[in-house]
């Protein structure tokens, strides 16, 4: 559920993170889940898609870049190529995925098709819910790692190419503005005042510094 955030999913803080990903997702299946989502800022359906093939190579080694397939995005637009990180790569090389009929990353019941996706939020909202974070879902992950790579000045063309948004107006809608932000927007504003303004404030400050000054 999503608590007063107009219906956007919670940005997520590194100690959030940290809590999540030690105590709320209890197995590594669910910890790779959402370490997928979360270092490659992909949908939960792109995420579950994904085939063994796009993320291991023959000899079951990480690939040094994970494949997101067209057929599998949104508007099956393009393929995506996402560097696989440390962070992430750490988790995909604890996780023994099982070989499917079907090779799927993350095998549904039986070992047929996928993981659905629903279930995939519900393992999220579960593992949020057991570390009392509010207002988060699957999508916070890809808002989180967005939203990062923006407060880090990366430019938003490089960041639609890694989130596969359509349009650029797409992808800023998902991207968080943080308070600090804000005030520091409003502080850049005092230099709109004007010079008179502040000369007046000097002569106001010599005025009493002089008062003082004759008193004695």
């Amino acid at each position: 559920m999503k608590i007063d955030r107009h219906g956007k999913a919670k940005v997520l803080t590194p100690e959030e993170i940290g809590r999540l990903f030690t105590s709320g997702l209890t197995t590594v299946r669910d910890r790779t889940l959402g370490a997928v989502m979360l270092y490659t800022a992909c949908r939960v359906s792109e995420c579950v898609t994904l085939k063994i093939q796009d993320v291991y190579d023959s000899r079951s080694k990480v690939r040094p870049e994970l494949n997101i397939r067209k057929g599998s995005t949104k508007g099956k637009l393009s393929t995506r190529t996402i560097p696989v990180l440390d962070e992430l790569r750490h988790h995909l090389e604890l996780y023994k995925p099982k070989v499917s009929r079907d090779s799927y990353l993350f095998p549904g019941r039986w070992g047929r098709g996928h993981l659905h996706e629903d279930y995939a939020a519900l393992i999220f909202r579960r593992g949020c819910k057991l570390v009392d974070i509010e207002g988060a879902s699957t999508h916070s992950c890809r808002r989180t790692a967005l939203t990062l790579m923006s407060n880090a000045r990366i430019p938003l063309r490089v960041i639609q190419q890694i989130s596969g948004h359509r349009s650029l107006e797409q992808l800023q809608e998902y991207l968080d503005v943080e308070a600090s932000q804000v005030r520091g927007a409003i502080a850049a504003l005092s230099m709109l005042t004007p010079p008179s303004v502040s000369s007046k404030k000097n002569d106001l400050v010599d005025e009493n510094h002089t008062e003082l000054f004759t008193e004695f």
